[in-house]
């Protein structure tokens, strides 16, 4: 047996996954290479747009924390931290001035990264404001469960039936992914989010990722991996990220309000809406600026892309963010 990946024996796919991606050489951590940008795009990839939700969201949780002196932001797997960077670009000066802006990854900070930004390795404690996870949840790793067994995976990406479930996976599958065949044990994942959002003292935690829920889980899971910006078979090698959707409601803890990408961008302003027509001859450069804006808006909220994505806002200490709130625009 080949021991690339760092073992030699088939383990379980969560261990498999937390070597590949976060072990030494790991998809994650390793300094060489386009980071995760280089192999997907995500929304804070796709435009602008995005970073100025967050943040008029960011806005919104101070106006309820009644604008501490100090806000903080909280970008869980940061990337290279383009979020953060967008955020602070689009906020008012005078708000900018007060953001405590945290990059949360593992991996090592990027040179020339805005000295404004604290690179850390998990979300600090007692913290006041907003703390958001784009596209992290997906990237916790997690055990894979058939027909009652553990799924185990060698290097290769060649699987094996494993030992049976243990009390604590198989009491979750039988509250979120009841029905036996294939699934993903994901209670990783709710232990990973219930302890970010501990870290929050007061504020808004939101968790942004491919999602589904209990009455529609995928009968054979969503297991994959991308490298390149193409799909690629889930090998776990570190060649490639290696991910699966999650079960955000499982996640979810008191409070939480359950949205649609769509639905929560478009609360907080992004519209698909053309400019006007009159508006090509009275500002041609505005018209085209308009429609570009509208494509990017577009393609944040489409149905069958990016708009479909999941958002978990859980609210703590302050009211519920539910997409509704005219503030929030």
């Amino acid at each position: 047996m080949s021991t690339q990946g760092g073992y030699a024996t088939p383990v379980r796919w969560g261990s498999a996954m937390e070597n590949a991606l976060y072990g030494p050489g790991g998809f994650y951590v390793r300094p060489d290479g386009p980071g995760p940008a280089g192999h997907f795009r995500t929304s804070v990839h796709a435009s602008g747009l995005y970073a100025g939700a967050v943040a008029r969201l960011l806005r919104w949780v101070d106006a309820q924390l009644g604008h501490p002196a100090e806000l903080d932001l909280v970008d869980v797997g940061a990337g290279r931290a383009e979020l953060l960077a967008g955020v602070l670009a689009a906020l008012p000066a005078e708000v900018a001035a007060r953001v405590r802006p945290y990059a949360v990854e593992r991996a090592e900070r990027p040179p020339g990264l805005d000295a404004r930004i604290c690179w850390v390795a998990a979300p600090p404690e007692r913290t006041t404001g907003l703390l958001f996870a784009n596209e992290w949840l997906d990237n916790v790793p997690l055990d894979v469960a058939e027909d009652g067994r553990y799924v185990l995976v060698a290097p290769d990406g060649t699987e094996s039936p494993g030992g049976p479930l243990d009390g604590a996976d198989l009491a979750w599958l039988e509250r979120w992914w009841p029905g036996g065949g294939r699934a993903e044990i994901g209670r990783a994942r709710d232990e990973a989010w219930a302890a970010a959002v501990a870290s929050l003292e007061r504020g808004l935690a939101v968790a942004v990722d491919y999602a589904h829920t209990r009455d529609a889980r995928p009968p054979y899971g969503t297991l994959t991996g991308f490298r390149g910006g193409r799909e690629v078979p889930p090998v776990p090698d570190g060649s490639c990220d290696v991910t699966a959707h999650v079960a955000l409601d499982a996640c979810a803890g008191p409070d939480s309000v359950l949205l649609t990408q769509r639905e929560a961008l478009t609360a907080l302003g992004v519209s698909g809406a053309r400019p006007p027509l009159s508006l090509a001859s009275a500002d041609p450069a505005g018209y085209v600026r308009g429609l570009a804006s509208a494509g990017e808006a577009a393609e944040l909220t489409s149905r069958t892309g990016l708009g479909a994505f999941g958002w978990l806002v859980q609210p703590v200490g302050i009211p519920a963010w539910t997409g509704e709130d005219a503030q929030a625009r």
